[in-house]
Parts: structure tokens; C-alpha cells; sequence
């Protein structure tokens, strides 16, 4: 009997081991997949995502840091390596990095002064002072959000597609934090606040960075998760020979390095299938190199291809991955805004442009995102959107935190044949009388000394209020005509006069937006005007002849109409600009003055043929109505130029001012051939009409009677564009070269 029960025994033993090995055997293990910090490096990530999908290897949790986080977050919210690869090398990182706004995206008083300065510093307390960064990462958290739409209602990150965690820094502590709650593109942009590139991220009062900072590589994090195998990608850099450390910043960077290289070594070996891409050749800004990158992380893994196939095996399910649909239009329904202490709500809703209740598509959405913060008026601005009942309708969260620098030293240099050269010196004051108000002062010294006052009460699509004051001056051969009227005797005897020529300008006016993008003012203007020759004189006693120093008062209207992408080399956009001024009265030198009236237009359209080849074409008209008793104010051409006085327009083929008459009508077209980035090979054909009385006359239909050719070259520097013309006009056989640097002013 006893040995019976010690057969019993071993039977139901050797039957529980089996039992035991087959559940062991059918039990699937937990993949984790980890993915290393490493800027554009990162790029590598999805190389080896793509092989991962192809494999249809399931992946179970997803850890990441910096772009790491961002690449593993996007994995994560459904998307696949082939679709992050399609929309990665859509972007313009040049643009997303540097947080550079469309001009569109900035009110018409800012585009007036943000094409014109080569540095800008916080001027706080009469202290000069650097940024916290070179980038808000606005427009990061702008893609990462859009991107992310689709699982922002999930603020637990462990129930998204794919859980996931990404690391951040606690730069007040030094404490690496584990992020897995929250608003998802909030706490990625966190994870990939590189410092001194990206301002730190406020997450729950906490002032995080980079997780690299601390923690490059986060395996242990993961495998506590409960992972049974852990895939690690690591695009790190390794340290450098000596060889290659030839500058401070390549030896700071190293020095930087020295830990996190140290922590990968123990790190990677805690990993059971590590992916090392050959990324030595490129850097953490090679964002323009994304293509090979990407190839160079799907070459690692397919090395590593046998152990990824052996971790297949061992899984029942195979994860597929379906396209995400972005989305691209949507419609507001209730708009809840925080964070404004010292700004309107009406001014925010005015940036935001979100007056209307129609639909509108992502791209104005995201440009009224951006003209608001880049007003400068904010450090940073969150938002989230939350779908109502209805489809494809959502209610609006934002909250602001309005920024502490109030004033900005901006500085600029610049060279011309009408000028000369200048040194601008600006001081910009948000807040001096009131919350929403703007005043810039351009001081400019050189051989033409002037200045430029802008002020300006900003209420968005409510009338706002604006004041201008400007002083001009050059010396400069001129057409007589301009100055001396038709029955003068020194027109027969002079063809070119070398004068002295000042505008002094003041303007108040009202200013109005409506259809989101135009804007009209109407307003009062005091200018005087001023021209003076020592090539003839009055008499015997006098050192200079006075032509005109007359004090005008007019009335105008002013409607603006601007979307060109780029102010110097537009690829893309349409201009308006229509002016009329009815000049009621004038005190001073001109004593017979009779009221007149001068309107005037500009139209602009540029587009591309390809990302290469762009035109930009030019329409222009103008007429005097009224009396012809004053002939100063008239129009004038010739020359190149963009900051001439009013009624002073450019002409290829003709020296400055060398063409006059109260009407014209001119057109110009520019072929900008961009070879490289920032190189472009530029040809222009001007044509035009320009008489007195050409539209009484019905003459502004005739063939051209003026017409000029140019052909030059143009290189983008941070001071503005250093470029060369040669211009030619067939009828007079003269040609003249222009010569310019720096962003006009």
C-alpha cells in the first residue's frame, strides 16, 4: 500500500512540472521599448520603428527621453514608423525650432517692425540681458498637439494605444521625474526642453527640462513596468578623440557628456536587445540630414534583426497599425481663457482671431495660436480642445502666462546708394500708458541721420489707435521737375539738380480689422516737407535756393492687405495697399497751395514653381486729383529702395528720382532663383507710364514708355540680405549698379 501512494505521488509530480513547463511556454512576455534622447539623432528612432512594424512585433510599453520621448510618444498615440516618417520629413525644423512665426501670423503694426532688426535683447531696468532660451517651443507644442489630438481626452499615459512614460528634470532640483499624466504634448515638450534651446516647461508649479539631463536612457524605469524583454535604441553620443575636440563648444559639450556616456555604458546592458545606429557624422541640430538618419536607425536594426524575430516568435499577436487621420479644419464653439491679468479678453480673442462661429481649417486655427504669442506679450500659451456633441466641434482652453520683459533693445546696420550707411539703435516698450499698447523708437545715426516713433493701442478687431512720427533725409541728385514748376526758366537750363531733401511726418489714425486679415485706417497727417539746392541760389547772400518748406495737413485712408510668407523673397502671398490723402491746407513756403487729392496702389502675388524657382509680380498706380498748383508731393522714380518717402517708388534702369508726374501706372516682375539656402539669383523687368495727367489723357494704356531691366545677387545673412544689382534701361542706354546690406530701415 505504502508504495502505491509513492507512485501516487511521483505521477502527480511529474504531471505538475509538465503542467508547470507548458504554461511557462504558453505565457507571451511583456516587450518594452526604450528610446534614448539625442536631438536630430533621434530621427534614427523611427528607422527602427519601421522594421519593428514590419516584423508586426507587439510592443507593450513605451519609455522615452527628449526626442525619444517625442518620437516614442507619437509611436505610442497609434502612429506607425512609416507615418511618423512621412510627416517628420514634412516639416520645416528651421521654423519649428527657432519659433519663427509667419509673418502672416503678426498684426500689420508688427510686420511694419519686425523686418527690419538684426538683434533683439530683453532691456530690463535699463539692463541689457539675454533670453532663457533661443525658443518658447511654441511651435513644438503646436505640431506635438495637433499630432496628438486623437488621445488628448487620455491623461492617464498607461491608456493610451500603446502605455507609455517619458522622463523629465526638475532644474530646481536636479530630480529626474517619471511623466505619465497629464496632458501628453505638455509633458513631452517637457522631456525635450533642451536648455538654452527651449525655455524650461511649468508642469504643476514644477520648472522641468530635458530629461537627458538626468536620465538619457530610462531601462529600470521600464523594466519595473513589469517588462520580460526590453528593446533599447541608443543614439547617443560617444566621446570624442582628440582629434576631433578643435573648439570651447566641442569640449564643453564633451565635458556635458561625460555622465550620460558613463550611465549608457551600465544602462544599455540592461537591455536585452540594443540598437545602436551609426549617427557619429551627424549632430543634435541635423535635422536637415532626417532621410539618412532615418535609413542609418533602419540598417542598425536589421542588424539586430535575428534577436528582434527571436522576440516575434515568442508572441501570439501581431499589432498593425492603421493610418491616423490628422485633423484639418474644425469648428469653436465656447472659448475659455486664463492667465490674463493685464490683457483684455476681447484683445486675446482679437490675436486668436476666433471671431465667427463657422468652420475653419487647422492652419488658421494654429495662425491665430501663433499671432498671439507672437505679439511677445507672453512667455507661453497652452490650450486644449474638447469635442462637444457635435462632430467636429470643440470647446476652447487656453491659458497665457503673460511675460515680465516689457522692453527690448533691438539693433540693426545697414548700407545703401540713397542713404548710405546707418546704425539703428530701437527701444520697444509694451505696457507704457496702457495693457494692450506698443511705442518703438528707431534712433538711426550715419550719413543721413533720422528717426522713427511708433505708437500703438492694440484692441484687435475693436478700433484701435495709433501715432507715428518719422524724420528722412538724403542729398541726392534729382529731377528738376519734382521741385521747380512747368513755366520755371531753369527747367530748359538744368536736367539733374543735387538738392536736399526732408520729410518730416506725424500721423494719428484709427485702425479697424475685418475679414480676419485686412486692416483700414483712416486718419490725420501733418508733413513737412522740405527741399533745398547750393547748385542754384536766390541771390548773391544766400548759400541755398528753397524749392518747397510747406507744412501740409491732410486727411487719408489706408487699406492694408498682407499675407507675403517672406518681406525680402516672397515664395507665397498677395499684398494690398491702397491709399488715398486729401491735403486740405498748407502753411509756410507754398503760398499758392489749392486743395488736391492723391490716391495711390499697390498690388503684389508671388508664388513658386517649384521649392526653387519663385516670382513675384507688381502692379502700381497713381493719380493726383484737384489742383496742380503743388508739384513736390508728386510722384517720383528711379533707383532701388524699400524705404523710401511716400510717393517715391523704385525703378530699374533709371537713377534715383529721375522721373517725375502727378499719375503713372508701373509694373514689375522679379524672378527669384534660390540655388541654395539663403543663395538667390534675382531678374527683374520693370515697365511704366509716367506723365502729368496720364489718366485724363487716356496715355496709361499706351505701350511703356519707361522700361528697365536688373539682374543681381542676393546673400541671407542674420543682419539682413547682401545683394548686388545691375540694372539697365534700353531707351536711355544708361545702366547703373545698386549696392545694399542689411534689412531696410
Amino acid at each position: 500500500m505504502h508504495k502505491k501512494y509513492i507512485i501516487l505521488f511521483l505521477f502527480f509530480a511529474v504531471f505538475s512540472h509538465v503542467k508547470a513547463q507548458d504554461t511557462l511556454v504558453k505565457k507571451e512576455p511583456k516587450v518594452g521599448l526604450v528610446l534614448s534622447g539625442g536631438g536630430a539623432k533621434g530621427f534614427a528612432h523611427i528607422g527602427v520603428l519601421k522594421v519593428i512594424d514590419s516584423l508586426g512585433l507587439k510592443v507593450d510599453y513605451v519609455a522615452g527621453t527628449s526626442m525619444g520621448a517625442i518620437i516614442g510618444s507619437l509611436y505610442a498615440s497609434g502612429y506607425s514608423g512609416k507615418q511618423l516618417e512621412e510627416l517628420f520629413e514634412s516639416q520645416n525644423f528651421e521654423e519649428l525650432i527657432n519659433d519663427a512665426f509667419p509673418r502672416r501670423a503678426k498684426s500689420f503694426y508688427e510686420r511694419e517692425n519686425a523686418d527690419k532688426y538684426a538683434v533683439t535683447l530683453p532691456f530690463n531696468n535699463f539692463k541689457v540681458s539675454l533670453p532663457s532660451a533661443l525658443s518658447r517651443g511654441q511651435n513644438v507644442y503646436n505640431l506635438l498637439y495637433h499630432l496628438m489630438l486623437p488621445v488628448d481626452t487620455t491623461e492617464d499615459f498607461s491608456k493610451l494605444p500603446i502605455p507609455f512614460f517619458c522622463i523629465a528634470t526638475d532644474i530646481e532640483t536636479g530630480e529626474s521625474l517619471v511623466l505619465e499624466e497629464g496632458r501628453l504634448a505638455e509633458a513631452v515638450s517637457a522631456s525635450a526642453a533642451l536648455p538654452s534651446l527651449f525655455q524650461p516647461v511649468v508642469i504643476d508649479d514644477r520648472i522641468l527640462v530635458d530629461g537627458g539631463v538626468t536620465n538619457n536612457f530610462p531601462v529600470e524605469e521600464l523594466r519595473a513596468k513589469g517588462m520580460d524583454i526590453i528593446i533599447g535604441v541608443d543614439v547617443q553620443d560617444g566621446l570624442k578623440d582628440r582629434k576631433l575636440l578643435k573648439s570651447a563648444p566641442d569640449i564643453l559639450f564633451q565635458i556635458s557628456n561625460f555622465r550620460t556616456i558613463n550611465a549608457m555604458r551600465v544602462k544599455s546592458k540592461l537591455a536585452d536587445v540594443i540598437v545602436k545606429p551609426d549617427i557619429r557624422n551627424y549632430s543634435v541640430i541635423s535635422f536637415n540630414e532626417g532621410e539618412n538618419i532615418i535609413s542609418n536607425g533602419e540598417k542598425a536594426a536589421r542588424v539586430q534583426l535575428v534577436k528582434l524575430q527571436e522576440v516575434k516568435k515568442q508572441q501570439r499577436a501581431t499589432r498593425t497599425h492603421n493610418k491616423i487621420p490628422i485633423l484639418d479644419s474644425l469648428k469653436i464653439d465656447a472659448v475659455r481663457l486664463e492667465g490674463n491679468e493685464r490683457y483684455t479678453r476681447s484683445y486675446l480673442i482679437g490675436k486668436l482671431k476666433l471671431k465667427g462661429d463657422g468652420k475653419i481649417s487647422y492652419k488658421d486655427f494654429k495662425l491665430g495660436i501663433n499671432s498671439l504669442v507672437a505679439t511677445n506679450n507672453f512667455d507661453t500659451f497652452r490650450y486644449h480642445l474638447t469635442p462637444t456633441e457635435n462632430e467636429g466641434e470643440y470647446n476652447f482652453s487656453g491659458k497665457v502666462v503673460e511675460s515680465e520683459t516689457s522692453m527690448l533693445l533691438r539693433l540693426g546696420i545697414h548700407f545703401d546708394e540713397l542713404y548710405k550707411s546707418a546704425i539703428l539703435t530701437n527701444l520697444t516698450k509694451n505696457k507704457l500708458l496702457f495693457n494692450n499698447d506698443i511705442a518703438s523708437l528707431d534712433i538711426i545715426l550715419g550719413d543721413n541721420s533720422r528717426y522713427n516713433f511708433d505708437y500703438f493701442i492694440d484692441k484687435g478687431y475693436y478700433i484701435s489707435l495709433g501715432a507715428k512720427s518719422k524724420y528722412s533725409q538724403f542729398t541726392k541728385s534729382i529731377s528738376p521737375s519734382l521741385a521747380l514748376e512747368e513755366s520755371s526758366p531753369l527747367l530748359a537750363d538744368v536736367n539733374k539738380l543735387e538738392a536736399k531733401v526732408s520729410d518730416f511726418t506725424n500721423q494719428l489714425y484709427m485702425q479697424t480689422i475685418f475679414q480676419k486679415d485686412f486692416a483700414l485706417r483712416l486718419g490725420g497727417e501733418h508733413r513737412r516737407f522740405k527741399i533745398t539746392s547750393e547748385t542754384i541760389t536766390e541771390d548773391e547772400q544766400s548759400d541755398e535756393f528753397t524749392f518747397d518748406n510747406t507744412n501740409y495737413f491732410s486727411v487719408y485712408g489706408n487699406l492694408i492687405y498682407d499675407d507675403f510668407d517672406n518681406a525680402y523673397f516672397p515664395k507665397s502671398g498677395f499684398y494690398v495697399n491702397a491709399d488715398f490723402h486729401l491735403y486740405l491746407n498748407a502753411t509756410g513756403f507754398n503760398k499758392d497751395f489749392n486743395e488736391f487729392s492723391i490716391a495711390k496702389a499697390d498690388f503684389g502675388y508671388a508664388f513658386s514653381f517649384n521649392d526653387k524657382l519663385a516670382l513675384k509680380t507688381e502692379a502700381n498706380g497713381g493719380f493726383k486729383i484737384g489742383s496742380k498748383s503743388t508739384n513736390t508731393l508728386d510722384f517720383a522714380f528711379g533707383g532701388y529702395g524699400a524705404n523710401f518717402l511716400s510717393n517715391f517708388y523704385s525703378f530699374y534702369g533709371y537713377d534715383f528720382i529721375s522721373i517725375t508726374g502727378n499719375s503713372f501706372v508701373k509694373s514689375t516682375f522679379t524672378l527669384d532663383y534660390e540655388f541654395h539656402k539663403g543663395h538667390h539669383i534675382l531678374g527683374a523687368a520693370n515697365f511704366a507710364n509716367i506723365d502729368d495727367d496720364l489718366f485724363e489723357t487716356g496715355d496709361f494704356f499706351s505701350s511703356p514708355d519707361y522700361t528697365g531691366y536688373a539682374l543681381g545677387y542676393s546673400l541671407e545673412t542674420f543682419i539682413g540680405p547682401l545683394e548686388g544689382k545691375f540694372s539697365y534701361s534700353p531707351e536711355s542706354g544708361n545702366s547703373y549698379w545698386y549696392f545694399n546690406l542689411g534689412f531696410w530701415f
